[in-house]
């Protein structure tokens, strides 16, 4: 009986696996499979079925993984290794875009993709469930990374499903697998003497016809759904996962994040081998003059000391901090950010963690379920449960399935706009504010507390908030604290320099009409709320009373000096200045900012206020304005992260379920909840 039906499953005998090859070789695909390699199973290119890994079975254990042959002709008879189709989708080094510098003029243009068509033969479950949580990430979020969609685009998926889990495998909790059941064009389960096969896409349907295959018979049929059945019973459910990410979100000062960064030697080996980790940076690859360099994506890992690394020092120093920015991204706060988990069950964190730290361990240690759950799962510990789901769980309910199309360029990040550098104002020793003209809509319709990306060839781009707005142009005040706002604090008026933006979420300036405002601030913090007192003077009859209270070092570290000044004459703005160190010239006030509340009244229960500076001089100031009556609701802060992209891609300035350069830099008091102040977050 030949197969017609995408409802009828086919049987491929073993030896017709190369047919299968041959087809998608005909189609100009280039296959990607398993391979015996390195010691492991891993994904490369195949020609022939005799590539596969025939025979051959994997040991895993924590910490531990070996390969063994098994005496049979079986081709799928394993569980994951280290690769995982990631390395396919997105590579761990793609270039972004091309920058050039010439006579003091730069250009950039965007590194275009190339996705030549490809075929996945052996996805799993869980695996397929990495496929699609990526795409929920990179290529269907606010912003897509069009080198992923791409590749994603041109990708056929054949899915082996799994009926040899790892004892580090708990798809089954994840509600990932074994199962195969959305997500692919090609499924088949492998038999002693071949595959039962069945569509999942008219891509699929279509390669199965040209396959020409007989029927599976129903003794064929069973025997696959029994192998897959059998393999679900013996993983059982090991993590209950009902309730988890809140358990995990409440167990933020839990004393076991010290135990596990014990043993962690933050080797990010657990990122490398995740499928569904997304964290990048952007490395510069240059000429040796300098003159052209192209940005290229690399993968990043959150266990590394530099990822969280900031002007100001360092905002996750200590592994536990970055043990549990990792777990309970994964399993808690990737549910607000994206509606599903970030954690598809595969083990592989699991085996090639060095030390051989079990993530199901660690999960019920830190966020243990309820004594009621625990019975309910029929959980004995430290024995894994032996309870099994009857009825296999909808693949991570938020998963999404239809094709992911090449998205147009306006779906992009914006590209980076050429613009001048009009003027140069030297402010302190090491730092200069820029005007820069531009005529692009999209930086001139900008908003206070806005920042821009800005780039030089060879120079990783900076994040700069900024300090004004003009009809023609706008100023960046740039503290030169690195190479790239060295080079950049070193422009002179003609040079160019490259600007994408504006981005994220700005001061909400109408939040304060008809109140009292108070905005606080310390150093190069009022470099951001700068254009915020514009848009309060420009409106003025709008807010009630208005004060400006500046802290600096020292008075030579002050910035705006003449402009303060001007700000201070004015009758219907209160100006307060304070230092740290005071030298012979200075005769204001000598301390911290916040001894400038005692000038004057606060009405705090109807004042809005808006602060900006030092992660410990906005603790100390949200202190005394929480004592002055003003409620979490009406006081902003804008927080500095490690911003590499600008679009809440990289992972870089993640805190807690935002991520700060997309859905801030702004926050209000109320929306961070017990997350603002906390150390490591």
């Amino acid at each position: 009986m030949v197969m017609t039906s995408a409802a009828v499953p086919g049987f491929l005998p073993r030896a017709g696996l190369d047919r299968l090859l041959d087809l998608l070789a005909a189609d100009g695909r280039r296959v990607i499979g398993p391979t015996v390699g390195q010691g492991a199973v891993v994904y490369d290119e195949i020609h022939h079925a005799s590539d596969l890994p025939a025979g051959w079975t994997a040991d895993q254990a924590p910490g531990s993984y070996r390969l063994r042959q098994t005496g049979t002709e079986r081709q799928f008879d394993y569980a994951v290794g280290p690769t995982s189709w990631k390395h396919e989708t997105f590579p761990p080094r793609v270039p972004l875009t091309i920058g050039r510098r010439v006579n003091g003029q730069v250009t950039f243009e965007d590194a275009l993709p190339a996705a030549p068509p490809v075929a996945f033969l052996g996805v799993r479950g869980c695996e397929i469930a990495a496929l699609l949580t990526q795409d929920a990430v990179l290529a269907r979020g606010i912003a897509v990374d069009r080198d992923y969609a791409a590749r994603r685009a041109a990708a056929l998926i054949i899915a082996v499903e799994c009926v040899t889990p790892a004892d580090t495998c708990f798809c089954t909790s994840m509600g990932t697998g074994p199962e195969v059941t959305t997500g692919f064009d090609l499924a088949m389960t492998e038999l002693d003497d071949g595959f039962v096969v069945r569509a999942g896409s008219p891509a699929g349907e279509r390669l199965l016809e040209r396959l020409e295959l007989t029927a599976a018979d129903p003794g064929r049929t069973t025997a696959a759904q029994d192998a897959v059945a059998a393999a679900r019973e013996r993983m059982g459910d090991p993590v209950p996962t009902a309730g988890l990410p809140a358990r995990l979100i409440a167990a933020a000062e839990s004393p076991q994040w010290a135990e596990i960064a014990e043993r962690c030697l933050a080797c990010a080996n657990c990122t490398l081998v995740c499928p569904t980790c997304f964290c990048t940076g952007v490395t510069q690859v240059s000429d040796l003059d300098g003159f052209e360099a192209t940005a290229e994506r690399t993968w990043d890992s959150c266990f590394t000391l530099g990822f969280s690394k900031v002007a100001g020092g360092n905002f996750r120093p200590r592994v536990q901090d970055r043990y549990r920015q990792w777990l309970t991204h994964k399993f808690a706060t990737w549910w607000d950010q994206f509606g599903m988990s970030g954690c598809v069950g595969c083990g592989r964190c699991i085996t090639w963690c060095p030390v051989g730290i079990d993530v199901r361990a660690e999960l019920m240690a830190v966020a243990p379920p309820p004594p009621a759950l625990k019975a309910a799962v029929g959980i004995i510990e430290p024995a894994r449960p032996t309870t099994v789901k009857s009825v296999p769980p909808a693949a991570s309910a938020a998963l999404l399935t239809a094709p992911i199309p090449l998205p147009a360029v306006e779906e992009l990040p914006p590209t980076y706009a050429r613009t001048f550098v009009a003027e140069r104002r030297r402010e302190t020793v090491d730092t200069v504010t820029l005007r820069f003209d531009t005529s692009d809509p999209d930086l001139l319709a900008g908003r206070p507390g806005q920042f821009v990306m800005a780039a030089l060839p060879a120079f990783s781009a900076a994040p700069i908030s900024v300090s004004r707005f003009h009809r023609d142009g706008l100023e960046l005040t740039i503290r030169a604290a690195g190479a790239a706002t060295r080079a950049l604090c070193e422009l002179r008026r003609g040079d160019s320099v490259g600007l994408r933006g504006p981005m994220g979420r700005g001061w909400p300036v109408d939040a304060a009409e008809g109140h009292d405002v108070v905005i606080v601030t310390g150093g190069i913090g009022l470099a951001p709320l700068r254009p915020l007192v514009d848009a309060l003077l420009a409106d003025r009859t709008r807010f009630r009373e208005i004060r400006l209270l500046y802290g600096a070092r020292s008075p030579a570290d002050r910035l705006y000096v003449e402009e303060l000044s001007e700000l201070a004459a004015r009758p219907d703005l209160d100006v307060g200045q304070i230092v740290d160190r005071a030298g012979p010239d200075w005769f204001g006030r000598v301390g911290v900012v916040t001894g400038l509340f005692d000038q004057g009244h606060l009405d705090g229960p109807n004042a809005v206020a808006y602060v900006c500076g030092p992660e410990r001089m906005m603790t100390a100031t949200v202190d005394v304005l929480r004592d002055r009556g003003v409620s979490d609701d009406r006081i902003f802060v804008t927080l500095e992260r490690h911003m590499e992209c600008g679009v809440g891609l990289c992972g870089h300035c993640q805190l807690g379920k935002s991520f700060v350069c997309r859905d801030g830099p702004v926050f209000s008091l109320a929306e961070m909840g017990p997350a603002f102040g906390r150390e490591g977050l």
